[in-house]
């Protein structure tokens, strides 16, 4: 399997991110952007905005903004759209680099796919993944994350405030205090702006404080992004049905929860005895 670069391992430690460049091809970039424009016209997972459900709480809606193809989206649970969607769960030139940062005993807990259009008035937001108890578990220097993802850009970033993702660069090691009068937004000292273009995937754990900032770009940002956690937490986005099965390789099925018979109480306290091999099986796709 690849593995970092000392280079890249170097970074990662250090800022707790890396940006890889021309993960996705040219015609796969054009590929995933269609996908998002057809999909705004499909029924799908979308964000809930009712008082009394948490925050991040999704329901199935019949559109996102199908009226705009620009507009604000925000879709969960990619995978029964299509085999493409499938297959990057664990493309080598990610999956591979994943696998060398967390370990092998991991699984795919969420896919998403995010708009955000050019606006005067949105100012971008901060935050971090996991929910309210993530952002306070701060693993030692030597430690795997809990959790990561991946986020594919679709779009070019290559120019500040277009929509970038804005990390900080350090935070995954030393907690930013967040408990204040002041929120941390994408302005707050200490943020970066990533640039990036079209094809390039940045790769960070939940825990690190992140967000979009404000896009003035005149154009949309899309991106895609795959989370994956350890195997002993949960998955939260998505239903592994015998119709998506269908469509994964073995490694795939692991990575869904497939642990080769059926659950039973203690299947998740130790990881299947050929997990190791499963997960690096480059030729189970």
């Amino acid at each position: 399997m690849n593995k970092l670069t000392s280079e890249q391992r170097d970074h990662w430690e250090k800022n707790g991110y890396l940006v890889i460049r021309n993960a996705l091809s040219p015609n796969e970039v054009a590929l995933f952007n269609s996908e998002i424009d057809r999909l705004r016209r499909v029924p799908g997972f979308e964000p809930v905005r009712e008082q009394n459900l948490p925050i991040g709480h999704y329901g199935w809606l019949p559109h996102a903004d199908a009226m705009n193809i620009d507009g604000w989206m925000d879709r969960r649970d990619l995978l029964p759209y299509g085999k493409h969607f499938v297959d990057l769960m664990d493309r080598p030139n990610i999956f591979d680099l994943i696998v060398d940062i967390m370990g092998p005993y991991i699984c795919l807990s969420m896919t998403q796919a995010i708009v955000r259009p050019s606006s005067d008035s949105f100012p971008g937001y901060t935050h971090t993944d996991g929910g309210e108890a993530l952002r306070l578990i701060r693993p030692s220097e030597s430690s795997p994350p809990l959790a990561m993802k991946a986020m594919y850009l679709l779009t070019d970033t290559t120019e500040r405030d277009s929509g970038n993702l804005t990390l900080f660069p350090g935070c995954h090691r030393k907690q930013i205090p967040f408990e204040t009068d002041t929120p941390i937004t994408p302005d707050s000292p200490g943020s970066l702006q990533i640039l990036g273009e079209a094809g390039d995937c940045i790769l960070f754990p939940h825990s690190m404080w992140h967000g979009p900032c404000k896009n003035r770009s005149g154009r949309a940002r899309k991106t895609i992004l795959y989370n994956y956690c350890q195997m002993f937490m949960r998955q939260y986005d998505f239903e592994f049905t015998p119709a998506l099965a269908e469509w994964c390789s073995p490694r795939q099925r692991r990575l869904l929860g497939d642990l080769g018979y059926e659950f039973r109480p203690g299947s998740y306290f130790y990881g299947p005895r050929d997990q190791v091999e499963v997960i690096a099986d480059q030729q189970s796709r």
